[in-house]
């Protein structure tokens, strides 16, 4: 695909904010026919541009209402303890989101649980994984922006 244009970051910024947008919404908001928003968003699929449409659950739907951000700190840095450490992250399903980090923290954690029991069980199984020496918890008390929407 050759260098993005102003249609197609306009096509690329509806559907973040609506990803169900249809290819006749989006020709009504961008100024196209259907058939060309519709070559674009296949386009823009195919060079990897979109990389999945996915529904934004309320917490109480899949019983997570207590988020928590942790910053977690490897035993060393050597190849097999971080990717032990992944593989662990990996297999965790209340870790929604984990990001490699510079700084005092080796990764920062997004966890989404039931409640604070699901929380210290999860830090638990953090803590005798193997390859974690520390672990810092801060538990959310209110969403005010998730995934760029503003939250309640």
């Amino acid at each position: 695909m050759s260098a993005i244009d102003d249609f197609d970051l306009k096509i690329l910024t509806l559907l973040q904010a609506n990803g169900r947008l249809t290819n006749q919404d989006l020709s009504e908001l961008v100024g196209l026919s259907a058939s060309q928003c519709s070559r674009r968003r296949i386009a823009l699929e195919q060079a990897g541009l979109i990389l999945g449409y996915h529904a934004r659950l309320a917490p109480q739907a899949m019983n997570t209402q207590m988020v928590a951000m942790m910053d977690v700190r490897l035993v060393g840095h050597t190849l097999a303890q971080s990717s032990a450490f992944e593989a662990f992250v990996q297999g965790e399903t209340a870790i929604i989101d984990t990001y490699k980090t510079t700084g005092d923290a080796d990764y920062s954690l997004k966890v989404a649980v039931a409640d604070l029991n699901e929380l210290n069980a999860l830090m638990g199984r953090l803590t005798n994984n193997g390859s974690t020496s520390h672990i810092k918890t801060a538990v959310v008390l209110q969403r005010i922006k998730e995934a760029g929407i503003a939250g309640s």
